[in-house]
């Protein structure tokens, strides 16, 4: 499928690998009102696998030029404002924009690998750990600087560091905006894997090969129970888990993984 008109976001789509990069490098990729609206477009399209998107079985979100992203770009129109006047209302245009870009990557069909070099600062921190899995290179960096400008962490922030890293952890960094660096960052168990910069791209295609030969609903599935449990007692979790448990036990690819097992051969599936 083509977007020829897209002007913040690349695409490149190789087998069952879709790689989207936020494409506004001289602006250290932040975000704006129309890479939000390009970024919905191209999701939407994906979630329901429209022309070539079908194949695709694992999204890359990585960017262009020297860092990943910066949050969000305070002169945009969305959310610019003179001295002396009232600004615009950020509560409407993280209901709008940054709070749905979360729940399509959090629900979306197929699994999520954030590649991140350089910068991921404020919102571009949140939008690397809204996916399921973050690689960082060793010169990446996080940071939450919401603090500094009158703000809290948004775009999921609040609720995905804590629940990484645990609560001091959390407050330190939210609180003052330091820098967090990749190695640490995985150490920490923020993000999945820290490579050298000169290895990530590897790493990555490697990790992607490998997921795009999973089952993808039950990655999926994976990932939908994950995120449930935390809002779950321990006895609607272990109902929670029987009730996908009955959906995948009856599903074609585990009748097919089963079968591979057995026979000693690659699994071959189709979902």
């Amino acid at each position: 499928m083509a977007f020829d008109d897209l002007k913040t976001i690349r695409l490149v789509q190789t087998g069952a690998v879709l790689r989207l990069s936020l494409n506004r490098p001289d602006k250290l990729n932040a975000f704006t009102g129309q890479m939000h609206a390009e970024l919905r477009e191209v999701l939407d399209a994906l979630q329901q696998g429209q022309g070539d998107l079908a194949q695709v079985r694992v999204l890359v979100l990585a960017a262009e030029g020297k860092g990943f992203c910066a949050g969000q770009d305070l002169a945009d129109p969305a959310v610019a404002f003179k001295p002396g006047e009232p600004p615009p209302s950020l509560g409407a245009v993280v209901e709008r924009d940054y709070g749905p870009l979360v729940q399509r990557l959090t629900q979306l069909r197929v699994p999520t690998v954030a590649m991140v070099h350089g910068i991921a600062a404020g919102a571009g921190a949140s939008l690397a750990l809204a996916c399921d899995m973050v690689l960082a290179g060793e010169s990446a960096a996080f940071m939450l600087p919401f603090a500094k400008i009158g703000l809290i962490p948004d775009t999921g922030a609040s609720w995905a560091v804590p629940q990484r890293v645990g609560l001091a952890r959390a407050m330190g960094l939210a609180l003052t905006g330091h820098k967090l660096g990749a190695a640490k960052a995985a150490q920490w168990g923020l993000i999945w894997e820290c490579h050298a910069d000169d290895q990530l791209a590897t790493a990555v295609d490697a990790l992607c090969a490998q997921l795009a030969q999973l089952p993808t609903h039950a990655m999926v599935r994976t990932r939908q129970a994950m995120l449930a449990a935390q809002a779950h007692s321990l006895s609607e979790h272990l109902a929670y888990e029987a009730m996908l448990m009955h959906e995948l036990g009856r599903s074609a690819d585990y009748i097919e993984g089963v079968s591979a097992f057995l026979e000693k051969r690659p699994a071959r599936f189709q979902a």
